[in-house]
């Protein structure tokens, strides 16, 4: 059984719903196990510490997490156009596992979530491609034969899944966008499979 690393951070849990779709896709592939982590809130405050272990939920990622899985899926909500600094600072401190090539040729997907409609969902998935491309994976997106990416009113793009929450509940995803979600999970598990194979 090979892992395939999820790592996101959410704040209402718009992107921890999309992370879960993302596992259930992984999942899904025979020989296949998602590995869903999560990373803790930066403060503004220096001296504020988060605990090791969450008081709920998924652990916290580690740079060991990159090391030992065969494929990443990432997501973050978005901030302005960008990833969170969440997951901004997990990044700029992975240089130990950059400089030995941990992460050369493993497939790599995004995914992002949005209260409001242009809230940029792209530029955030690109934003997060970033540290991926310099890392060496292989940008894993979905392909428009994804019946779901032409049908959708909500989330959804090529560049990966995505959640708009725009007049509801934010953790409350569309059918497509659940949908899109495990495809992009199920996309990434099974080319991390091939490229192990």
């Amino acid at each position: 059984m090979a892992d395939v690393l999820v790592l996101y951070y959410s704040r209402n849990g718009a992107t921890e719903a999309l992370a879960r779709e993302v596992c259930k896709g992984i999942d899904g592939v025979s020989g296949m196990a998602a590995r869903l982590r999560t990373v803790p809130v930066v403060s503004a405050v220096s001296e504020a510490v988060e605990h090791e272990v969450p008081a709920s939920g998924p652990p916290y990622a580690e740079a060991e997490d990159l090391v030992e899985c065969a494929g990443l899926v990432m997501g973050s909500p978005t901030n302005f156009g960008n990833m969170s600094a969440s997951l901004k600072h997990f990044w700029d401190n992975t240089v130990g596992e950059w400089l030995k090539g941990a992460a050369v040729g493993k497939p790599a997907g995004m995914f992002a979530s949005t209260s409001s409609l242009h809230g940029g969902q792209e530029t955030t998935l690109l934003s997060m491609a970033l540290p991926l491309l310099h890392h060496g994976m292989l940008i894993v997106g979905i392909p428009y034969t994804e019946e779901a990416l032409s049908t959708t009113t909500t989330g959804g793009t090529p560049y990966g899944a995505t959640h708009v929450s725009f007049n509801r509940k934010p953790d409350t995803l569309s059918d497509e966008e659940k949908q899109l979600a495990r495809a992009l999970g199920q996309r990434v598990a099974e080319i991390a499979k091939r490229l192990a194979d």
